[in-house]
């Protein structure tokens, strides 16, 4: 059974005692200390003379009720004594929480570390990038240390195991595309046209676009954890201790196989969503099936097509870059891998969507709508 630490308050000639019995460790304080905190201030001496065992916490509790009462503590062994000195020593005037800053100061504040960290964040990547570009041209006049393998199993992940994934989703946007964008051409009698706008918007935007923020998600995140994980756990750094560049072994293999990939998925997914529209077309508008694809063929311009396969390879660039880029930078702890394949992911998609507004302008300019 546990024992409490118990306590009695004894008058004699004036003066108040509060007679401590029992251990005063952190296992039996938890009746004394509320008990005690509700006692006034009419209180000369703490006796701990019938304490039989005490620790840091004990001598803290007592410590602080003899300051708030004014009293002297008395009777206590030299164990006790040593803690009580120790428990003074540290007494602190500092605040329990730090002061809250203003709001206007937080919001300067967080802006300014932001800006900072995106300067700082724009010079590693630009280093980052001198990287591969110095492992690229290390690779051209070493052809032999090129890693063929990685390459083929690295095209074999972010490709043919995207395929599915893509295949489904890519069906269902051109679905969603044509039944949207029938309805909406019917009240003007002009649904036929909704050929026009599966078969462009496809093979123009959304079929490369929705494909590289599939493999930002998915390959992305996923480069960045697997060189995440080997920075966190030394594998880099063992590497370039036997004469192994990481440059060449893990990040040359994946930006080629994201850079060689992206314009097979993004023209799979074109075919595919335009399939769904020609499935929506038969179903809703009454074309064909075979007529909806004959028709895709006559009515979308071979521009369109190339313009989605010149985006590709700079999406699978910009994706492949950002994953590699964030693993390489994770250090420190577990916590690390996951905030910097966090950050892959919407730093990927982010460059991607800026870029395709770019190209977008640029496209049009010259001429290419």
């Amino acid at each position: 059974m546990r024992e409490w630490a118990e306590y009695t308050i004894e008058e004699a000639g004036g003066r108040a005692t509060v007679v401590i019995t029992g251990p005063m460790v952190v296992s039996s304080v938890g009746q004394i200390d509320p008990e005690l905190r509700d006692i006034g201030d009419s209180i000369q001496t703490v006796d701990i003379s019938q304490v039989s065992r005490i620790d840091t916490v004990g001598a803290w509790i007592l410590y602080r009720f003899a300051q708030r009462t004014g009293a002297d503590i008395v009777g206590g062994s030299e164990k006790a004594e040593v803690l009580l000195d120790a428990v003074e020593r540290a007494e602190s005037e500092a605040p329990i929480a730090p002061p809250r800053k203003r709001n206007a100061k937080q919001i300067t504040e967080h802006v300014g570390i932001a800006v900072i960290d995106f300067f700082k964040g724009v010079v590693a990547s630009i280093g980052f990038l001198g990287s591969v570009i110095g492992a690229c041209f290390s690779l051209l006049i070493h052809p032999r240390r090129f890693r063929m393998k990685a390459l083929v199993r690295q095209m074999e992940l972010v490709g043919v195991q995207s395929l599915p994934i893509i295949g489904l989703m890519s069906f269902l946007i051109g679905i969603v595309i044509a039944q949207q964008g029938a309805v909406q051409l019917q009240q003007f009698g002009a649904e036929t046209l909704t050929v026009n706008l599966v078969g462009r918007i496809t093979l123009r935007e959304l079929g490369v676009l929705m494909t590289a923020i599939m493999v930002a998600g998915r390959s992305g995140s996923a480069f960045a954890a697997q060189i995440g994980t080997m920075k966190l756990t030394e594998e880099i750094d063992a590497m370039r201790t036997i004469g192994v560049s990481p440059m060449e072994a893990l990040v040359i293999p994946r930006i080629l196989a994201a850079v060689l990939m992206m314009p097979l998925l993004g023209f799979f997914a074109s075919v595919v969503a335009i399939i769904g529209g020609a499935v929506i077309g038969d179903v809703m508008l009454g074309i064909p099936f075979l007529t909806f694809l004959a028709r895709v063929q006559e009515v979308v311009p071979v521009t369109d097509f190339w313009v989605g396969m010149v985006k590709a390879p700079m999406f699978g660039l910009i994706v492949a870059m950002a994953g590699c880029y964030q693993g390489m930078q994770v250090k420190g702890n577990a916590e690390e891998v996951g905030l910097r394949t966090t950050a892959a992911v919407v730093q990927a998609i982010f460059m991607v969507i800026v870029l395709d507004a770019f190209f977008a302008v640029f496209f049009e300019r010259i001429g290419w709508i």
